[in-house]
């Protein structure tokens, strides 16, 4: 059984597949504070819950945009689990095209989550990863990564806002039923949310005309990803397992036989 993490900011989400079919999944929350030891314990129960056990894993890969928690978890695998895990990064083989000017500043996550779409979907698309921050990523009919944009996510710019404006509390992140509101929180409620899918749907356009392709299919993942699909006009689908998927492909693409 192959066991899959994509450790991003926010969340790190795990799960476990047997050839291609994903058997459990679990979202925790991403904690820079914890040991190794501490999560092998957590993921322990995890497991104990869903009558799976840690001998089940013959395999690991890892995808991290948080560094600081790399070697923690990579001694976790190696401790609890007995296995030295493929961790996404330089020198793993991607079998794709990665037409950046540095191929190593592209962030795992964007890169897993184009092979997983790709895989699903296959190409051309953009690919809209709607997290911490908020990633577009197109890809051509090959498979190849041409490139995105990467704007601030809704929680962050949520976060400033009401930093930066004593007067204006915290919100529930809900689509209100107008824009033109009559109190402050369903005011605040619409410009996020709203605002962010006007700024979607904004970026995905001028995509699709950059690309001369106006029917590019555009698939979107993240927590936020069914929230935002809901009120834009330019996502055609959700796909809240995408990264997953692209962990898995890119474990069979450099395991050794």
């Amino acid at each position: 059984m192959l066991l899959v993490f994509d450790i991003g900011n926010s969340n790190i989400v795990l799960g476990t597949y047997e050839g291609k079919r994903l058997v459990k999944h679990w979202r925790i929350s991403t904690d820079r504070q914890k040991t190794g030891d501490e999560y092998g314990m957590l993921i322990n129960e995890l497991f104990r819950f869903q009558g799976i056990s840690m001998s089940d894993i013959t395999a690991i890969i890892i995808s991290s945009v948080v560094p600081p928690l790399v070697v923690p978890l990579v001694r976790m695998c190696q401790r609890y689990f007995k296995i030295k895990p493929l961790v996404v990064g330089a020198g793993i083989k991607t079998g794709i095209k990665l037409k950046y000017e540095n191929p190593r500043d592209i962030g795992a996550d964007r890169i897993v989550n184009v092979i997983g779409a790709y895989e699903q979907y296959g190409g051309p698309l953009i690919v809209i990863d709607i997290g911490t921050a908020t990633t577009f990523d197109v890809v051509n009919e090959k498979g190849d990564f041409l490139g995105g944009a990467i704007a601030p996510g809704i929680g962050i710019s949520t976060e400033a806002l009401f930093q930066r404006a004593a007067k204006l509390p915290r919100i529930e992140l809900v689509t209100p039923k107008n824009v033109i509101c009559h109190n402050t929180i369903s005011g605040i409620q619409a410009g996020i949310i709203l605002g962010a899918v006007g700024q979607i749907d904004g970026i995905v356009h001028r995509m699709k005309k950059e690309m001369n392709n106006m029917d590019m299919k555009v698939v979107a993942t993240g927590g936020l990803a069914n929230m935002i699909a809901r009120e834009s006009e330019t996502i055609d689908t959700t796909d809240h397992f995408l990264t997953l998927t692209g962990l898995r492909v890119l474990y069979e693409r450099n395991k050794k036989d």
